[in-house]
């Protein structure tokens, strides 16, 4: 753990800082630009007025030694949300910190009034933010939901990278006039080796890919049984999948994304907070309904698309949630569908969470009302 330095950006006296005591009880309030190495700080008092800057290591210890020896009651610290963020804010909040982590979106906001970019300049803009009380405060998850969404982010970039090489491979056979088809991940492999075994120029190149591929897909497969083996022992995972369409990766992930469902005064409230309601453009006489706002998780919002996309197109049991989706569909295009579906289905898992119920069908009676969570 370093230490820290820490100057004064006004010339204070001791004499003056007494006086500054005695008065009325004043309020300060620090901001945390947070770098991987070094985070800066800066204290302001409810005026405004800087009171103290100093630099210290972004580590809990060195953070929690350098705001001490600032030797002020703060009202309110402000980290900025970043990867460190989670760590820094659970290691302070255990020393008694009133930390709070803040959404990035609004803390640019008020960093862009600054004329420079610096991190001393934004770590004022942070502690004025912190004295204002202009934030949405963002909620920190439990260490265990953190190390889901990270094997859930693991599982997603090897996929996603084993989809890159198997189009090189494509590429590379397409030049050589050798057409693959469209074989599963799990033949691939054998697939490739079948149809250009016979090329003597095009099997060095793809040779190497191939051993790659066969290494990550056995890698994927024991990521995937991870995820499965947390499913199973999940017991709010199991419920979530009892929803038509909903499956291990996407209970998980939305297990991951919510940590804990009372924190939503309504679940209608997590579809905005998962980015699936429409965004709005207000100014004057324009009033605009815009896509959806995308803001959020981005891992949960694509495995709930996902999820509505198998409801809608794959799940063969009637559902009225899937009777209603269908409805959407047929007047307004499947694509509007899968986004209507998955915005209801974050109500539906959200109720079911937050009453410990099952998912309800419906009764097939011609309408579409009734939905659970609705």
């Amino acid at each position: 753990m370093g230490g820290c330095s820490c100057q004064d950006v006004r010339t204070w006296s001791v004499s003056n800082r007494h006086k500054h005591r005695e008065g009325a009880a004043m309020k300060y309030f620090a901001g945390l630009d947070v770098s991987l190495e070094e985070t800066t700080i800066c204290v302001v008092d409810e005026s405004g007025r800087i009171v103290k800057e100093a630099r210290a290591q972004s580590e809990p210890e060195a953070l929690s030694e350098a705001l001490r020896e600032v030797d002020l009651p703060l009202e309110r610290i402000g980290l900025e949300a970043c990867s460190l963020t989670a760590w820094l804010h659970d290691g302070l909040r255990a020393k008694g910190l009133a930390t709070i982590c803040i959404e990035t979106r609004q803390a640019n906001a008020a960093m862009k009034t600054m004329p420079n970019k610096t991190d001393r300049n934004d770590a004022r803009a942070l502690a004025q933010i912190m004295r204002t009380g202009w934030y949405r405060q963002v909620h920190v998850k439990s260490r265990q939901c953190r190390l889901w969404r990270s094997l859930l982010v693991a599982r997603r970039t090897v996929l996603n990278e084993m989809r890159t090489i198997e189009n090189v491979v494509r590429a590379i056979l397409r030049e050589a006039g050798i057409k693959l088809g469209t074989p599963s991940r799990t033949v691939f492999v054998g697939r490739v080796r079948e149809v250009a075994s016979s090329d003597a120029s095009v099997m060095p190149l793809v040779t190497p890919l191939l051993a790659i591929l066969a290494m990550m897909l056995r890698e994927f497969a024991r990521l995937t049984k991870q995820v499965l083996d947390i499913v199973r022992e999940e017991k709010v995972c199991r419920r979530l999948m009892s929803v038509p369409g909903v499956g291990p990766i996407t209970a998980l992930a939305f297990r991951a994304t919510i940590d804990r469902p009372e924190r939503f005064g309504s679940s209608r409230a997590v579809g905005a907070h998962l980015g699936l309601t429409p965004a709005r453009y207000q100014s004057g006489k324009t009033d605009i309904q815009c896509k959806i706002s995308r803001c959020g998780d981005e891992l949960a919002r694509t495995a709930l698309y996902e999820a509505a996309h198998s409801l809608l197109v794959r799940s063969r049991k009637w559902s009225s949630l899937r009777a209603w989706g269908m409805k959407i569909a047929k007047g307004r295009g499947m694509a509007r569908a899968r986004v209507a579906v998955a915005r209801k289905l974050v109500v539906v898992l959200h109720r079911m969470w937050s009453d410990k119920t099952e998912f309800r069908f419906g009764k097939q009676t011609g309408t579409t009302t009734g939905l659970v969570g609705a």
